[in-house]
């Protein structure tokens, strides 16, 4: 696989041996966790040792070693439904985390813990290793407060009341008890300074673009038919995730407008996922609509090489509108217009890549999609404004730095030898024999935008 950053010879902070990061993360496996694996991937890149505690996916096994980083897996807890299973969710989660911290330990010790959020619990387990010298990183994936009023509303009542303080405390707490916090972007980072009381020296800002080397277009294996045009959703499904205007969209150009050549496939899993699935059926869509379930890279890559529009329809809410979506950033490394619900940090990511509607506007973002299904030029101009942004400005590379830094300044490794390795020939192939788009020959990629399939 290649590597995110090149190797120097490092000193160590410990007479020999590197130092050793632990990173847990409890809503998503690694390394389906795009941020996360290119995090671990940065820092064994740079002469760390790395072990990762997460949840098992399916049929994943409860220890594993992946390109020199350690994955510790346990067992998740049910879905959760109400205060009381979302309370046994949070408190299975975090003790199943605990114990393992202990089996890191015993395989060797660690220096520095890391916390992706959600939830804002890992604090504690943080706390209980401090006095063993080690210290703490926060990285601030998700707002947890905006979480909660986007789902449920304003806090009303007694029981609601108490429900948001006790998240806006356990934030807290974790701010106060990092030693240095990672920001997905500019707004996570003002809330860390504004609400959490962080120091701004303390605070780096690392956001989570693709490695453009890795996530660009192939030729796909089985391109879409002729004569139709796909929308592809990547993503979670939750509750805050807007999957259900998808549908709601897809019914409007069906049904109501007569687009029986536009067909839609949604990547992923969530809470909401059996539901949608049922509401696809209500609707009489299951014919234009397809579910992958979860998927791994060389899915992705293949569904979104070959798809033509990529949809964002996360509705603005004091979470979304503050949140990074990664989606929209890997729609463009695929050269993929999209379509998206005008948010604060989604234009950030976008700029003039993406076509932006009113927050729920169904109608207009039916219109959008529409426009760009009947108009293959503007697809073309959108899909290499995309590209060109997402490498230029968006990339994980430099964000790689960023985040290491953190770790170097923690730890007081040095770079030994600054020479940088000459980055190595693009390959032409993937690693499944899938033959890559040749990116650097404008007039085949503008075909290859208006087309989505290899040349005849």
């Amino acid at each position: 696989m290649t590597q995110t950053m090149p190797r120097p010879a490092v000193e160590s902070t410990r007479a020999g041996r590197p130092p050793h990061v632990l990173i847990i993360v409890e809503n998503l496996p690694v390394p389906l966790d795009r941020r996360v694996w290119l995090e671990c991937q940065a820092l064994v890149a740079r002469g760390y040792r790395v072990s990762v505690i997460c949840p098992k996916g399916p049929g994943d096994p409860g220890r594993q070693r992946i390109d020199g980083v350690d994955i510790y897996k346990f067992r998740p807890a049910p879905p959760a439904r109400g205060l009381i299973g979302y309370a046994w969710e949070f408190a299975y989660s975090w003790m199943r985390s605990a114990l393992l911290t202990l089996r890191v330990r015993h395989d060797g010790r660690f220096d520095i813990l890391q916390a992706c959020n959600p939830p804002d619990t890992l604090w504690l387990i943080a706390r209980l290793w401090k006095p063993f010298g080690v210290r703490f990183v926060f990285d601030h994936h998700d707002l947890d407060p905006e979480l909660f009023v986007s789902r449920f509303g304003e806090p009303r009542g007694i029981l609601k009341r108490l429900e948001y303080a006790g998240l806006r405390w356990l934030e807290r707490r974790t701010f106060r008890t990092a030693d240095r916090v990672i920001s997905t972007n500019e707004s996570y980072r003002a809330i860390a300074v504004t609400r959490g009381g962080m120091p701004a020296d303390r605070i780096t800002v690392v956001r989570s673009g693709p490695d453009t080397t890795q996530m660009r277009p192939i030729y796909p294996t089985d391109p879409r038919p002729a004569g139709t045009t796909n929308l592809v959703y990547l993503g979670i499904m939750g509750p805050q995730d807007g999957v259900d205007k998808v549908l709601l969209v897809m019914d409007e150009l069906v049904h109501r407008r007569g687009r029986t050549d536009v067909t839609a496939t949604l990547l992923g899993f969530g809470d909401c996922f059996d539901e949608l699935r049922e509401q696809t059926a209500r609707l009489g869509l299951d014919r234009w609509v397809t579910f992958t379930g979860r998927v791994d890279r060389a899915a992705i890559a293949e569904h979104l090489s070959r798809s033509d529009i990529g949809v964002c329809p996360d509705l603005k809410t004091p979470l979304n509108d503050l949140s990074t979506m990664n989606k929209t950033m890997e729609y463009m490394a695929y050269g993929l217009p999209s379509v998206a619900f005008d948010l604060v940090e989604t234009r950030v990511s976008g700029g003039d890549a993406v076509r932006y509607v009113p927050s729920g506007d169904l109608e207009a973002f039916a219109d959008e999609v529409e426009r760009l299904v009947d108009d293959p030029a503007l697809r073309v101009s959108l899909g290499r404004r995309a590209r060109a942004r997402v490498s230029a400005e968006l990339d994980w590379r430099p964000q790689a730095e960023a985040y290491v830094s953190v770790y170097d300044g923690l730890t007081g490794l040095v770079a030994v030898d600054d020479d940088e390795v000459p980055a190595a020939p693009a390959p032409a192939v993937d690693p499944q024999g899938r033959r890559y788009v040749d990116l650097d020959d404008a007039a085949e990629f503008d075909r290859y935008l208006a087309e989505r399939r290899a040349a005849r």
